[in-house]
């Protein structure tokens, strides 16, 4: 598979298919970088597709074969994603047998030519049959001819690949049988995710929204709301009233963790203050002033003001969006 050739094609798809050509692009897209051992970019990517379409994620998978392939690869990487939740579990077993027997039945020079036609069963029963060698190789267990059988194919059956069994454990791990290198399965899912925010732009206006399409771009989960008892118990503590987005914040995450290029975001038992200003992180780089004004302190480039705290975070999700 050429990856800068395939890459584009997926690029392109997302910007400007129909939505079921969408999707199943996004869905193989997403196999292609599990096998590839990226299953965290394979997370990512669908995760921001099922935010931003608000589609189902059986619209990902949605044959069988699919639903086998991410099943094995769940298997064998020992856990299941949260966007997994909404697939039905599956017996592994039964489902490895009824591979096997997929992978080994015998197809027709003309599987696919009569496709529509009421006839079409019938002429391709009837037609010679013949093994499909790269299914076989698959059968066989022998990854390395299946790579090289679909070196210069440019969408590679990786549904197939990743359904069987004997060999989702070596693809978690990192055999990456298509050669992509280990940066480039998070290029393609930067790439495809900032196509998907092109097609489909969000301007989150709730705190809720807000704080949702951060944890979103950090692969992250957000605390639960604070109580508005640790809110009050927080002022009175602090001596002085917080701004009224940062309680509207507090009421949507009590805090928020860290990430490489932010400190972590203090729950409300945890908030001190120094001579007015309060305090809302740690390490102590952000700041809330008396006039409401939400101040990121960095000793190597200088302060930055913020007209308010939802201002700042904003500002934050901006440069996590730029990032990818």
């Amino acid at each position: 598979m050429d990856a800068d050739a395939y890459l584009e094609a997926a690029v392109r798809d997302v910007l400007t298919a129909d939505e079921p050509t969408l999707d199943r692009r996004v869905g193989q897209a997403a196999l292609v970088l599990a096998t590839a051992g990226a299953g965290t970019a394979a997370d990512r990517l669908v995760g921001h597709w099922r935010a931003v379409t608000e589609r189902p994620v059986t619209r990902l998978v949605d044959d069988a074969v699919r639903a086998r392939a991410w099943a094995m690869l769940f298997e064998a990487r020992g856990n299941r994603p949260q966007w997994a939740d909404e697939l039905v579990p599956l017996d592994l077993d039964a489902e490895e047998l009824a591979h096997q027997a997929f992978l080994t039945r015998k197809v027709s020079d003309l599987d696919g030519v009569l496709d529509g036609s009421p006839v079409a069963e019938v002429v391709s029963a009837l037609a010679p049959g013949r093994p499909d060698r790269v299914r076989a190789a698959l059968a066989e267990g022998d990854l390395e001819r299946w790579a090289e059988l679909t070196e210069n194919h440019p969408s590679p059956d990786v549904a197939a690949l990743a359904a069987t069994r004997a060999l989702a454990p070596r693809l978690v791990a990192g055999a990456d049988p298509l050669g992509l290198g280990p940066d480039w399965p998070d290029q393609c899912a930067g790439a495809l995710i900032a196509a998907l925010r092109e097609r489909y732009p969000t301007h989150p206006g709730s705190w809720p929204e807000l704080v949702a399409a951060i944890m979103l771009e950090r692969d992250q989960t957000a605390p639960p709301p604070a109580d508005e008892g640790d809110i009050t118990e927080a002022e009175r503590r602090l001596g002085t009233t917080l701004p009224a987005d940062y309680r509207a914040f507090l009421r949507t995450a009590n805090g928020l963790p860290d990430d490489v290029t932010f400190p972590r975001l203090l729950p409300a038992q945890e908030l001190r203050a120094d001579h007015g200003v309060v305090i809302v992180s740690d390490p102590a780089f952000v700041l809330l002033t008396p006039t409401g004004h939400a101040v990121e302190v960095d000793l190597a480039f200088g302060s930055t003001a913020h007209p308010s705290f939802r201002a700042l975070l904003e500002h934050h999700l901006g440069l996590l969006e730029a990032s990818r």
